[in-house]
């Protein structure tokens, strides 16, 4: 048997949660599961360079298939020797599809059996995007894990919909195993599709199971439902997935949905949260979160966390970081960045060794009550 370019090695259950603690390995190095990604759209996480990444010991990184396609092109990355080359990120890459962008950004969109017509977000010119495209871009990109090209539909769809696009996507996914070029060094994941329905997601998940990908990807989460729902068919679904291989939830990223996914055997996630939200002076911390342009903290010269251990924390204060903040300053929003980043690596470092010591539901109740989250709120984190 042909070893996969990307491999899942399982190593421990929690007896009290039955999440479950793993690694990965790619091509370029492995890294420890549940795990957390920052989100480097445009072959960057926003402010920070690699090697502060791997300073916060980051251990995967994403991109974007549908960005780097426009900007700069993917002929452009594929002559500057791949993705990791380009940016200088030598740890493991993952691309998803661009199947989410073309639904998100253009106004207008056509879906055909072939593919989708769409416009350009930035200049209006037509495209179109196929499963083949989407794997002729990502085999340029050369990332360890690229996606299928998939539907992502919206919340709330039809049930009538919602079974034409899994089916939709379960025949895009064959296509997109036919035309990946790469298998040796880069693994194609398939992606569940199927909304809030139980047995669209039984559905989607036994047809994709069939096609033998290295991973799978739990897609359409997210997306405007409520977390019970998502934590719902999270429980629906995961268990419907390979063992073996890595399971991923796309576009997640708040610490109880960190935490409650992993529980519910989810390995890894990705999210532009904790970027997003720091350019805005929103902060994470142990104890809920902290705005940090709020006045109160003018002359609060504590770190955001004492807690943490990110070099924002280890060095700057509260008032330094608002005022940076207020006066529109770039080091504001990258100590921010770096600070929300460790925060939820760190977190799913915390995630890890609880599951080590077969307490990570005990972790839960602790780190819910410090972080001033119930079963309520934490539904609208």
């Amino acid at each position: 048997m042909t070893k996969q370019a990307v491999w899942y090695e399982h190593i421990k259950t929690c007896k009290q949660t039955g999440a479950r603690l793993g690694i990965v390995h790619t091509p370029h190095g492995s890294y420890e599961t549940p795990t957390f990604m920052p989100v480097g759209t445009q072959a960057t996480v926003k402010t920070m360079s690699p090697e502060e990444l791997k300073e916060m010991k980051a251990g995967i990184i994403l991109s974007n298939t549908y960005h780097l396609w426009l900007r700069p092109g993917n002929d452009i990355v594929k002559e500057a020797g791949g993705l990791h080359k380009f940016m200088n990120w030598n740890g493991p890459i993952l691309t998803d599809s661009g199947g989410f962008q073309v639904f998100s950004l253009s106004k207008f969109r056509k879906i055909e059996e072939e593919g989708v017509h769409f416009r350009n977000h930035l200049n209006g010119d037509k495209l179109f995007l196929s499963p083949e495209k989407a794997m002729e871009i990502q085999n340029d990109l050369g990332s360890d894990i690229m996606m299928a090209f998939d539907e992502c539909p919206p919340y709330p769809a039809t049930y009538e919909y919602m079974l034409k696009s899994v089916d939709r996507t379960t025949r895009w996914a064959k296509r997109c195993k036919e035309a990946h070029k790469n298998t040796e060094n880069q693994a194609l994941f398939g992606i569940v599709q199927g909304g809030e329905y139980e047995d669209l997601r039984q559905r989607s998940a036994k047809a994709l199971v069939a096609l033998d990908f290295p991973g799978y990807a739990i897609g359409g989460l997210s997306v405007g439902e409520p977390k019970d729902i998502m934590y719902r068919v999270l429980e629906q679904t995961t268990h419907l997935l390979p063992e073996d291989k890595p399971r991923y939830l796309m576009g997640v990223g708040s610490p109880d949905a960190l935490i409650e996914g992993a529980i519910r055997g989810i390995d890894m996630f990705d999210c532009v949260l904790p970027t997003r939200i720091a350019r805005n002076g929103t902060l994470m911390t142990s104890e809920g979160r902290l705005v940090v342009k709020n006045a109160k903290y003018e002359r609060d010269f504590t770190p955001i966390d004492p807690t943490c251990d990110c070099y924002t924390c280890k060095n700057y204060t509260r008032a330094y970081v608002r005022h940076l903040i207020r006066t529109d300053e770039t080091f504001g929003l990258r100590l921010t960045s770096y600070h929300n980043l460790r925060f939820l690596i760190r977190l799913m470092e915390q995630v890890r060794q609880a599951i080590r010591e077969d307490r990570l539901g005990d972790f839960r109740n602790e780190f819910f009550e410090k972080y001033g989250l119930n079963k309520e709120n934490a539904k609208n984190f």
